[in-house]
């Protein structure tokens, strides 16, 4: 970590990028690592985003607004990626440079953590909102008042052959409406623009949208297209026609609903097309042809316009600033018609819209109706017209007159064209409108003659000097001399619109014909209407006559009065003129007060009007009006007095109606009072002061007397004060003494009654506290202790007035801003004031955090106001502090609660996870703390007297919880932000490491009261990985040892709890090899000064030495997928807790690996783990110790309770595992207890009944057995507990090798598979790889006295064949001496290892480790009496189970028996009579004489055997099958006679005796025979697969016929009814054998044949003739015997059956008789491998042998092998 620091040359926000770019990468990878593609490839755009914009800022070239752009893009990208990606939240300043903890205060700090986490959230929202856009631009877009719509036209598509205007403008379908000026494009008859620069210049802005707009149901871009040219388009080009007509094209419209309201993107790159819809007939006004198209779709046939659209934020001075790309100069504005919701300041507009509605004209003289032109001009009084007043649209050139759109032959035409008349204010007055209209011909001669025949007029003035009302105007027509009309003099004394008429009465009718020729024509009608925008013409007369009060002096009282009725938008747009007319009457009416209060009232009116949301954009206007047009210099006299009069009114509890509004307008009240008095100040250098001031203080006496009142009425304005009151502050302090304004300030809120309001107060409080009079050191000395004594009461309130959360927010908001404003300040002026907090409020804060919620939204504030107001304390506050508590008790409390509450803000920190420098900042602060109340301990609570041990106590566990806090292990960090802390605030362990070490060794005699306490947290502390730390706290242990050991003589108790904390530690993920080297090194070392202790240190080292070991293995393993590596890590630290005799980490570990097991459904297992726990238990009624409870069983209370309690679990396991003999046991101990201890017979009852079930199961259901698989691991590459081990597993029940063998592989994917079976050399076990060798073993019947010379049925033997076993035997042929070809057997020798494991099988784990290892060698002649005997024994077995059962098909005893009686088959022990019984071989060897005569006395006890078979076979056998049997019988007879004659005869006793037993002599010795493992020597770890099939035995002949007959026969079976037995559907499935493809014999029955199933194949034992001999006539038969596990299989004649059970015979079957289950369909485990277990009975069969010989031992051992 030792790196050098290099200061770039970059500006800071490149290197941030750098570091960011470096941090993410390594993220970017293990995304890729971990297959997250999504976030991936975020990443990877944010990268790549950043990668770009880091070469932009490195560029340089950037211009000053894009560079600020690009920086605030940066920045937000870096942080929206750190939160996604879960890094450290980065604080920045406005500027967007990284904040410095050291350089901001801590509240300011909490502040920006705060605003980055919120912009953060905003921005994932906006992100996650992408795909509904609607939201987040909607969002974004309703926040601002207003918005401009930009268009930009591309192209104008149309067949017209003319030039043509295009009228733009937004519409609104519902309302049938035009909303905005029209924007007109002239398209010139080419097809492009007439001016042909403005082509792609084509862009307009629409602006003054607001949100009424915005939420109004619909709105469409218009197009209304109008052609210039001839009447009709048919008529030719020639001169004679009349040209320059304004005619009716078409419209084009577009729904920009969804763009004006954000849901669809509008983008300044996509274009879209608006359809042309043409006038279909003349009578089509546009405007009708406007709501048609918008209700239906019609086909432009690809005519229209292309414009691209985009939604831009703001008025049309902010789109400028915001996209100056989009909008420059050259971009037409179109404003809306009329004023915007908001008007801004400055917005100097006299726009007035004139609409051509329609109007009728009678045809007259005419034939046909006319075609009516409108032509309007702007005329003054005398009739002149006033050059370009006239606008048709935005984006074109004025024009002194207008020419409306033409009609063809309409009598009633409806134009509704709007245009805009801007004319100088001060012309206003003298002005009118004039419309002209004329008939137009399509003829040009025609059309010359043509004059006006009518006209009308309209002024924009009325005769009060109110502006014309907007809305419709009924216009006179005025009909005469054509030269007449436009004398303004004939005309404007006549009328103009319909309604004066009305006022004038019948007098005009008569005068028409007098006024110079002009008559009103009653036949015609014409209409408009007018919208007048104008921020300088008012439609109000009221507000006029109070603009010109001086006009009318008499009428300015009912002016005043009605100022308060008159629009709020006319009153803001005459603000100034307003204020100086309000103001003027109040100077000039100074000697009399009669307006004042009028005067005041319409003042606050104005103020009230400001204040709303609608003009808040005018407060900049007042406040520019007050600072700059303003000039009463003896307003403030007036206003002060008028404001003194309501609020003495109101205090006496009166009615004063004004009253609230005042308050509300205070601020402004204010404004005008000082600029007032500082105008008048100026006018006369300062006069009059005192008495201003004086007259201040009564104001505000009068405002403290309103806050005392008790009156009902009051509370409502007291709460106004305390809101308005704070807000007049900054101007007051410009004209009146601080220290005197702070004193006013104390008093208004002394007055306050104590409990009244509080929550009112301290928001005005809080505002106080913002204002620059707090900045003053000398108001803060006045208004702080107020404060922090309304805040204290606030917060120390009782339980029964609950502090809401919203008073809670208000006073810590208070609080934070007061020590915000101090952080600020010099140090030296604020020493007492931060002392005057911490006196008043660390406590009252502290507490408050300590009752608050963890999950309370105001606990980080309060942790953050707690943590500033420590900060903030120097060395001098920490002494003074410590000093106000009275008692050292006190004392003792404080330090007491401020140590647990440390403790637990380090436990559970209430800020987010990613707010770094925060927990830096508090941890920092925390620290110096501790270490300040750590020096007033050592000084005032260590001596004898004065210790105090809890305190004492709650320092070291905070010290400990604090450097062992997450957010400070430096290690567990990325390298970047490793550095950023290192070199920010260094390592604070250290520090604080130091700090309790030395605390420790002040303790001095104390220190005996923290053994064994500390030992956890000490130790915790020393397992930090900082070399340095551990090399300071280590010793720590040795003193602790000491003193221990000095007052007991021993240190029982440190080495305890070293033990017990040690481990939770080490399994939390603490320590490493280099600690234990450490620990070691060092307390060797420290003991080596003390010889008498030294023994017992170095004992206790290398005890926990060993300790550590075993338990960073198991961490290490922890998370390994291998549950197996776990569970022997798990019993390591078993035997190691065992060994030291630690009961309850004992316990603990016994619990851990039960839980492995029950995950792995090791029932067995978990059974012999709980059993270890009932052997540390006694049957008695004693308590129970705390150390051998469990968790689990809690509720138990006495220790022959909690042992009833295991059993009952311990037997619940073994019944699942099907080890119900291991249940009994425990059932039987259980039952002397309630029988004979506590008599609780109905217990006992249900215990028996238990027992009763378990050996009903052991006797009825079948019970696979388990393989076992010896597993070797070497190399050094293995952890040491596997390291050059052999180990003996247990498979589970039907696991082949393969699959074990896999799973093996899978948990070392490096390890290599060994192929052979013999111990490797030690070449391979130092190699640094890993490698595995794995192969199935045999286990080994431990000898059972009790079944000694007893009948015992299999059921019962099988168990322990395979059970409770640790001898285990691995076989293969080695080959010696000669072979010959003709007779392996010969030369077969059988080299076999034995394997003795430490433990049983099962026990505590599915494996044990090999202890013992040796080997033997098998002579050929020892192996053939094996093969014999088992041979034997089979036949018995079977000849046992025919005997008990009726039911049991007769094809396996079919099979057996011929497979030895048929010489055909050219085995059986024929091969050994060639092998052995020649004079040659007992030349060789005359010491086997023994066992040759044991052979042959076997091979004699065949015949009988035998023959027993033949005839239950005979009277079992079926008509069909009678011919086999006979040859059979044939076969046998000849047998019989040879051997007989060779070896003697032997005969056996009557078989129909079910109890009958085999021979004493046979079963005296109970030796264990040696085995052959054939699957182990087929696996692949094995010798050459020839050997497998040369083996052993007999040879005897298989007639042709019956071959087949044995192929398929099908066995039959009777599952029993009580046993749930399933038919498996994947019989055929399982069969990994293929059979030959043979003919069915003739002679056999086929009803008798079933299809084949490996499933149950049998396999004649005696049979060893050779692979090859006949392999059309045999399909392989594989011996399925479950009698021993470590029976000799010999692969010859494999016979193969498929048993089907007829439904008639399973109600029949008794399964309580010896079933022969090879056959059983049952349990559905049984089908899973390839193998089924047989049960059988062994017989004892005595008889003595002939001639008086001695009897002759066999040992039978028969036992299965899965191939």
């Amino acid at each position: 970590r030792h790196t050098e620091n290099i200061i770039p040359a970059e500006i800071p926000l490149v290197q941030e990028v750098t570091t960011t770019l470096w941090e993410w990468g390594s993220i970017w990878k293990q995304l890729y690592v971990t297959n997250k593609k999504e976030r991936f490839q975020q990443v990877q755009s944010m990268m790549y985003d950043l990668m770009e914009w880091r070469s932009q800022l490195l560029s340089g070239t950037l211009p000053k607004d894009e560079l600020k752009e690009l920086k605030q893009k940066v920045t937000s990208k870096i942080d929206y990626g750190n939160k996604i990606l879960e890094l450290d939240l980065i604080v920045r300043d406005e500027d967007g440079n990284i904040l410095d903890p050291d350089k901001t205060s801590v509240i300011s700090l909490f502040h920006a953590h705060e605003e980055a986490t919120n912009k953060i959230t905003e921005r994932i929202k906006e992100e996650m909102t992408k795909d509904q856009p609607d939201y987040a631009s909607y969002s974004r877009m309703s926040s601002s008042p207003t918005h401009s719509l930009y268009v930009f036209v591309r192209n104008f598509v149309c067949r017209i052959g003319e030039d043509a205007e295009l009228f733009m403008s937004l519409y609104d379908p519902q309302k049938l409406t035009i909303i905005s000026e029209n924007y007109l494009v002239r398209w010139g008859s080419r097809g492009f623009p007439k001016e042909i620069d403005m082509l792609n210049n084509l862009k307009v802005v629409f602006t003054d949208l607001g949100n009424k707009d915005l939420s109004r149901d619909k709105i469409y871009l218009v197009c209304q297209i109008v052609r210039v040219g001839r009447m009709d388009l048919k008529d030719s080009n020639s001169k004679k026609y009349t040209q320059g007509l304004r005619r009716p094209f078409g419209v084009a419209v577009m729904d920009i609903t969804d763009i004006i309201k954000g849901k669809a993107e509008s983008d300044e790159e996509k274009q879209h097309f608006i359809p042309f819809h043409p006038v279909v007939a003349e009578n089509d006004f546009l405007h009708s042809l406007l709501s048609k198209v918008t209700a239906s779709k019609g086909d432009s046939g690809g005519q229209g316009l292309w414009v691209t659209v985009k939604m831009l934020v703001g008025d049309g001075i902010q789109t400028r600033k915001d996209y100056p790309h989009l909008v420059d100069r050259t971009t037409v504005v179109a404003r809306k018609l009329g004023f915007p919701e908001i008007i801004m300041p400055g917005d100097i507009r006299n726009d007035i819209y004139i609409t051509l509605l329609y109007g009728d004209f009678d045809k007259y003289n005419k034939t046909t109706q006319r075609n009516v032109e409108v032509i309007m001009c702007v005329c003054d009084e005398e009739g002149k017209v006033m050059p370009n007043a006239v606008c048709l649209g935005a984006g074109d050139k004025p024009v002194s007159e207008y020419r409306s759109v033409l009609y063809y032959q309409v009598k009633q035409p409806r134009w509704m064209e709007t245009l805009k008349v801007a004319v100088p204010i001060e012309d206003m007055q003298r002005i009118h409108l004039r419309f002209m209209f004329r008939h137009r011909s399509s003829q040009e001669s025609k059309d010359k003659g043509e004059k006006n025949f009518a006209m009308a007029y309209i002024r924009l003035m009325k005769e009060d000097g109110t502006t014309l009302q907007d809305g419709i105007h009924d216009l006179l027509v005025l009909k005469g001399d054509s030269k007449k009309m436009e004398d303004a003099s004939a005309y404007l004394t006549l009328p103009s619109a319909r309604q004066h008429i009305e006022n004038k009465g019948a007098t005009i009718v008569r005068n028409s014909s007098i006024v110079g020729g002009l008559s009103v024509s009653s036949r015609d009608a014409f209409y408009i209407s007018t919208l007048v925008c104008s921020t300088k013409l008012t439609q109000n007369v009221g507000l006029l006559g109070l603009l010109k009060w001086r006009m009318k002096p008499e009428l300015l009282q009912e002016n005043l009065e009605k100022l308060k009725i008159v629009d709020g938008e006319e009153v803001v747009k005459f603000l100034q003129d307003t204020l100086d007319a309000l103001f003027n009457i109040m100077m000039e009416h100074s000697h009399s007060n009669e307006y004042d209060i009028l005067v005041f009232d319409a003042l606050i009116y104005i103020i009230g009007l400001i204040a709303d949301r609608k003009f808040q954009h005018f407060n900049t206007v007042l406040e520019a009006y007050i600072q700059q047009h303003f000039s009463a210099t003896l307003a403030y006299k007036k206003l002060m007095t008028v404001l003194k009069t309501y609020l003495d009114t109101s205090s006496r509890g009166e009615q004063c109606e004004p009253i609230l509004r005042t308050l509300k307008a205070l601020e402004y009240v204010f404004k005008f009072i000082v600029r007032s008095r500082t105008l008048f100040s100026q006018l006369y250098e300062g006069k009059e002061q005192t008495e201003f001031e004086e007259s201040m203080r009564r104001l505000f006496e009068s405002i403290n007397n309103l806050m005392k009142s008790q009156h009902k009425t009051a509370i409502l304005l007291q709460v106004a004060a305390l809101k308005y009151i704070p807000s007049v502050l900054h101007d007051v302090e410009m004209v009146f003494d601080a220290k005197l304004l702070s004193q006013l300030l104390y008093e208004f809120y002394t007055c306050i009654p104590p409990v009244k309001l509080q929550k009112q107060k301290v928001q005005s409080m809080k505002e106080i506290v913002h204002s620059n009079l707090f900045k003053k050191q000398e108001c803060r000395d006045i208004l702080l202790p107020v404060i922090t004594k309304e805040l204290k009461e606030l917060l120390e309130q009782k339980d029964d007035q609950q502090l809401q959360v919203q008073e809670k927010k208000y006073c810590v908001e208070l609080l934070n801003s007061i020590l915000e404003v101090l952080s600020c300040q010099d140090p030296a002026s604020t020493y007492h004031h931060i002392q005057e907090i911490m006196v008043q409020l660390l406590r009252t804060v502290n507490r408050t955090v300590i009752t608050m919620g963890r999950d309370d939204p105001l606990i980080s504030h309060f942790v953050a106001c707690m943590t500033a107001i420590l900060n903030q304390m120097n060395n001098q506050h920490y002494s003074v502090y410590i000093e106000t508590f009275q008692t050292s008790s006190e004392l003792v409390d404080f330090l007491m609660e401020t140590f647990i509450m440390f403790k637990d803000l380090i436990g559970k920190n209430v800020y987010p996870s990613d707010w770094m420098a925060m927990s830096m900042v508090q941890n920092r602060v925390f620290l110096r703390a501790i270490n300040k109340f750590a020096e007033t301990m050592n000084q005032k609570f260590l001596e004898n007297m004065n210790f105090e041990v809890q305190l004492w106590n709650n320092y070291f566990h905070l010290a400990v919880a604090f450097i062992t806090q997450d957010s400070l292990q430096l290690e567990n960090f990325s390298h970047a932000k490793y550095n950023k802390i290192q070199n920010k605030y260094g390592d604070m362990r250290r520090l604080i490491g130091f700090a309790i070490r030395d605390m420790w060794y002040k303790l001095g005699q104390n220190k005996i009261c923290f053994i064994p306490g500390m030992v956890g947290p000490i130790l915790e502390m020393t397992l930090i990985p900082e070399v340095e730390l551990r090399k300071a706290t280590i010793p720590i242990f040795f003193d602790m040892m000491l003193c221990e050991y000095q007052r007991t003589g021993e240190f029982k108790k440190f080495e305890n709890e070293i033990i017990l904390k040690l481990d939770h530690e080490v399994e939390g993920g603490r320590g490493d090899e280099h600690y234990m080297q450490l620990f070691e090194s060092i307390l060797t070392e420290c003991a080596c000064q003390y010889p008498g202790i030294f023994n017992l240190v170095e004992s206790f080292v290398s005890l926990v030495k060993g300790l550590l070991e075993k338990l960073l293995d198991y961490r290490t393993v922890m998370n390994d997928e291998s549950k197996d590596n776990r569970m022997s890590c798990t019993v390591n630290l078993l035997n190691f807790y065992k060994d030291i005799n630690r009961e309850e980490m004992y316990i603990r570990y016994l619990y851990k690996l039960r839980d492995l097991h029950l995950d792995c459904e090791n029932y067995t297992e978990a059974a012999y783990t709980l059993l270890l726990h009932t052997w540390l238990l006694k049957w008695s009624d004693e308590q129970c110790a705390p150390q051998v409870m469990s968790t689990e069983f809690q509720c138990s209370q006495t220790y022959r309770h909690l042992k009833e309690n295991l059993y009952e679990k311990i037997i619940e396991y073994f019944d699942k595992g099907k080890m119900w003999e291991e249940a009994i046991s425990l059932c039987k101990e259980l039952a002397e207890q309630y029988e004979k201890e506590v008599f609780d017979y109905e217990l006992l009852s249900q215990n028996l009944i238990q027992q009763a079930k378990f050996y009903e199961n052991i006797m009825k259901i079948l019970r696979p057995k388990p393989d076992y698989f010896a597993v070797g691991y070497y190399g050094q590459g293995f952890p040491t507990f596997l390291r050059n081990k052999v180990f003996i597993y247990r498979g589970k029940e039907y696991e082949r090798r393969e699959d074990f063998q896999a799973q093996l592989m899978s948990q070392f994917p490096s390890a290599e598979k060994m192929n052979t079976t013999s111990a490797p050399g030690e070449d391979v076990k130092n190699c640094p790889g890993q490698y595995i060798q794995c192969f199935t073993v045999q286990p080994v019947l431990e000898e059972q006295p009790r079944f000694k010379n007893k009948a015992v049925p299999d059921q019962i033997i099988n168990f322990y064949k395979s059970n409770n076993v640790h001898r285990f035997h691995y076989s293969r042929p080695v080959r010696k001496g000669s072979i010959d070809p003709e007779n392996e057997f010969a030369s077969m020798w059988i080299e076999r290892t034995s394997f003795v494991t430490a433990y049983k099988l099962p026990g505590i784990l599915r494996w044990f480790e090999v202890i013992s290892m040796s080997q033997t060698t098998i002579s050929p002649l020892e192996n053939a009496i094996e093969t014999m005997s088992t041979t034997n024994e089979k036949i018995l077995m079977m000849i046992n189970q025919y005997q008990s059962d009726e039911n049991l098909p007769i094809n396996p005893l079919s099979m057996l028996l011929n497979g030895i009686v048929d010489p055909a088959v050219m085995g059986g022990f024929a091969k050994y009579e060639k092998a052995f019984f020649t004079e040659e071989y007992i030349r060789d060897h005359p010491e086997d004489q023994e066992k040759l005569n044991r052979l042959k006395d076997l091979i004699a006890w065949q015949i009988p055997f035998l023959g027993a078979g033949i005839r239950i076979h005979e009277r079992r056998v079926s008509d069909n099958l009678r011919p086999f049997h006979d040859r059979m019988e044939e076969c046998f007879k000849h047998l019989k006679v040879k051997v007989e004659k060779q070896y003697g005869a032997r005969e056996l006793p009557d078989f129909d005796d079910k109890r009958v037993g085999r021979p004493r002599s046979m079963l005296r010795s109970y030796r264990q025979l040696s085995v052959i493992s054939l699957t182990s020597m087929n696996s692949d770890c094995s010798t050459p697969n020839k050997i497998a099939s040369e083996s052993f035995d007999l040879e005897v002949v298989l007639p042709k016929q019956v071959k087949a007959e044995s192929e398929e026969t099908a066995l039959q079976i009777n599952p029993h009814p009580e046993v749930k037995m399933r038919r498996s559907k994947k019989r055929t499935k399982r069969s990994s054998v293929v059979f030959a493809d043979e003919k069915t014999a003739p002679d056999i029955s086929i009803s008798d044949m079933k299809c084949l199933s490996r499933k149950y194949e049998f396999m004649s034992d005696t049979n060893l003739s050779e692979h090859v001999v006949a392999p059309q006539k045999t399909s392989v038969l594989k011996q399925m015997s479950s009698v021993s596990r470590s029976m000799p299989t010999i692969p010859g004649l494999t016979l193969s059956i498929s048993p089907v059970a007829p439904d008639e015979t399973i109600a029949s079957h008794r399964l309580s008789q010896p079933v022969f289950p090879s056959t059983s369909d049952g349990d559905k485990k049984t089908f899973k491998k390839k193998k089924v277990n047989q049960l059988f009975k062994t017989m004892r069969i005595s008889k003595v042998l002939e001639d008086g010989k001695q009897s002759v031992e066999h040992h039978f051992k028969s036992s299965s092998t899965d191939l």
